[in-house]
């Protein structure tokens, strides 16, 4: 996402806009080596690196996924459409959660809808989930846009050659106070999954 600072509002409501997800039907029906899934996940997800440099999956990742039970461990070295689905969900959640919050999320998953053979599958849920993303997509314009504004109304008596970098402070501090209450509730969310 890259930011025009002169146009710092309608420059993140643009790029809210073109951020997507990968479509169930995009993920090829064929199982994939290593390679061929970090090589997919790389180019699906491009535009959500921050840097060119950055790297989405990596074999060690992967790896790591599996070692750690969030993914189950491919067939004769092949991952099959349901391993796609959950590292892409992985993909998510990785910079939110911690391996433990992710394990106990995931676990059930896997348990009960990898490879299901009737009811609902782990493509089902995918399809459910993301199928809510542009609603919430609009919601989080709507709320940056209040968010952006509130900040711009702070810092109103500092000197002009200060005050666009403590309204940006503002802002940034606003919209992390965002993401750490709604890391708090998600983190409680699963604790009661375990009770």
């Amino acid at each position: 996402m890259t930011i025009d600072k002169n146009d710092m509002l309608n420059s993140i409501l643009n790029s809210l806009s073109k951020i997507d997800y990968i479509k169930p039907e995009e993920i090829p029906g064929i199982d994939l080596y290593m390679d061929q899934v970090t090589t997919f996940m790389d180019a699906k997800l491009a535009s959500s690196k921050r840097y060119e440099s950055d790297k989405i999956l990596t074999k060690t990742m992967i790896n790591n996924y599996a070692k750690n039970d969030l993914l189950p461990p491919p067939v004769k070295k092949k991952y099959s459409r349901e391993h796609m689905l959950a590292l892409i969900f992985i993909y998510y959640f990785k910079n939110i959660l911690s391996i433990t919050d992710l394990q106990a999320l995931f676990k059930p998953l896997e348990d009960k809808f990898f490879h299901a053979q009737s009811g609902i599958s782990l493509t089902d849920i995918y399809n459910e989930v993301f199928s809510m993303e542009k609603e919430q997509a609009e919601l989080l314009k709507a709320d940056i846009t209040e968010t952006f504004s509130a900040a711009r109304e702070t810092f109103s008596d500092a000197p002009e050659e200060e005050r666009e970098r403590l309204q940006l402070f503002s802002f940034i501090c606003l919209l992390s106070f965002d993401v750490y209450m709604k890391k708090q509730i998600i983190e409680k969310l699963i604790d009661g999954m375990n009770d």
